[in-house]
């Protein structure tokens, strides 16, 4: 296994070593927007490594540029071409073209914790679907009784809505707790105000790095080669506010005020020693969804609940292997119509729950529909969460006993805004 020269690469706890590179955008103080990569707990500036030229190719990347949609563009080989460069430049017995050069390492690299992260991509649009069975099963239960808890056409296609991409924002921003009509039980009319029953679904996201024309269909293999990377993804719930307005178009405002994404993409090829077979099926899926290779991977995923002032507490460990359809096969159906994706297109895998109650991927089905409680470590208990708290995602495979990680997807609620005539 090779290792790298960067500080903070070969600690056993990164989950930035050689074997991942994860992209993302950022800034140093004063400085413009642009690409790198993350190697221990550096972040190599991607533009300035075009600029000097050690990539070799005058084709341009688009590092520059605020966003890694451009990279994206230029397709699988460059991608690969890039990666391989990058591991050569970063490695202990690699090229010493940055290696060797002092003057060039303190231009180009920067410690993480003193950058500004930003959204990796222009997200071009944003679907999050509902590809997790025992999430399917649990929220049906909650909902229509176990007997009828997965609609007839689930176990035969991915489920999905289409999001708000204006909504998409990177760890760190703060999450306003939505506005939006309710109606509780017992009463004849619905109400308006603040959500009450705000919820986390710990989700896993695949960016699009190759679009498609329009009218374009994709087999599952082509739409494997068309995935760019995958980050963290939590799509905020407001779970009564859905409840109301659900029947029968489905999510519309208790998804549209925030989805929380991790700022570093991890590539195809950094998660490739992580792949793993797919769930058995009580059924075969139709031929276009049939997977020829292994597209599942086994990550595990990690939420804590800091609330305001206490101590975090672990309320969920999942991991993506427990979805029952995988990246490629949410492209594939969601261009099988002749829908037009693009580079930058984000597809959520819908909330990832595990066989048991410490691994569903919400609160919903952990309090079972608020019925339970969560007890969090400092004594506290919540069933959805309340403002000042904050949910933290971590995410990570372990190859050859390193972490192949994601870095952290992480939101803090603030109180719902109180405006004059709105009727609450």
């Amino acid at each position: 296994m090779r290792t790298s020269w960067v500080p903070g690469s070969e600690d056993p706890e990164s989950d930035f070593p050689l074997g991942n590179l994860p992209y993302g955008v950022f800034s140093e103080a004063g400085g413009a927007p642009r690409c790198g990569v993350a190697i221990g707990s550096m972040v190599l500036d991607l533009a300035g490594v075009e600029e000097a030229g050690l990539f070799g190719d005058s084709t341009p990347l688009g590092f520059s540029e605020g966003a890694l949609n451009r990279f994206m563009e230029t397709g699988p080989q460059s991608w690969a071409r890039v990666r391989d460069r990058l591991k050569e430049l970063l490695a202990a017995d690699g090229s010493p073209d940055l290696r060797d050069n002092s003057a060039l390492r303190d231009r180009l690299l920067f410690p993480l914790d003193q950058v500004q992260m930003y959204l990796p991509i222009v997200v071009r649009g944003y679907t999050d679907f509902y590809a997790g069975r025992q999430h399917a099963f649990n929220s049906g239960s909650i909902l229509r009784g176990p007997k009828n808890a997965l609609t007839p056409n689930w176990p035969h296609m991915p489920i999905a809505y289409n999001g708000r991409t204006s909504t998409v924002v990177v760890s760190g921003t703060p999450v306003r707790r939505p506005l939006g009509q309710t109606k509780p039980a017992g009463s004849e009319m619905p109400l308006f105000g603040p959500s009450k029953r705000l919820d986390i679904e710990v989700e896993f996201g695949a960016v699009v790095g190759l679009g498609t024309e329009l009218g374009q269909t994709l087999t599952v293999e082509e739409a494997w080669e068309r995935i760019f990377g995958f980050v963290l993804l939590n799509d905020w719930s407001a779970r009564d506010i859905q409840r109301w307005e659900g029947q029968p178009l489905g999510p519309f405002q208790a998804k549209a005020f925030a989805t929380s994404i991790s700022p570093w993409v991890v590539t195809r090829a950094a998660l490739e020693p992580l792949r793993c077979a797919g769930p058995e099926r009580d059924q075969p899926l139709l031929p276009y969804l049939q997977e020829p290779a292994n597209y599942f991977f086994d990550v595990t995923i990690d939420a804590h609940l800091t609330p305001s002032g206490g101590k975090a507490s672990r309320i969920v460990r999942t991991n993506t292997r427990h979805l029952y359809y995988s990246a490629p096969q949410l492209l594939t159906h969601h261009a099988i119509g002749g829908c037009r994706m693009q580079s930058g297109d984000l597809l959520g895998s819908g909330t990832i729950s595990g066989p048991d109650k410490g691994s569903f991927g919400c609160l919903m089905e952990q309090t079972w529909g608020g019925r339970d409680e969560v007890t969090l470590e400092n004594g506290g208990t919540r069933n959805f969460l309340e403002d000042g708290d904050t949910v933290t995602f971590s995410g990570w495979g372990e190859v050859d006993g390193r972490r192949i990680g994601f870095g952290t997807c992480e939101g803090k609620i603030l109180p719902a805004l109180e405006r004059i005539g709105l009727g609450h």
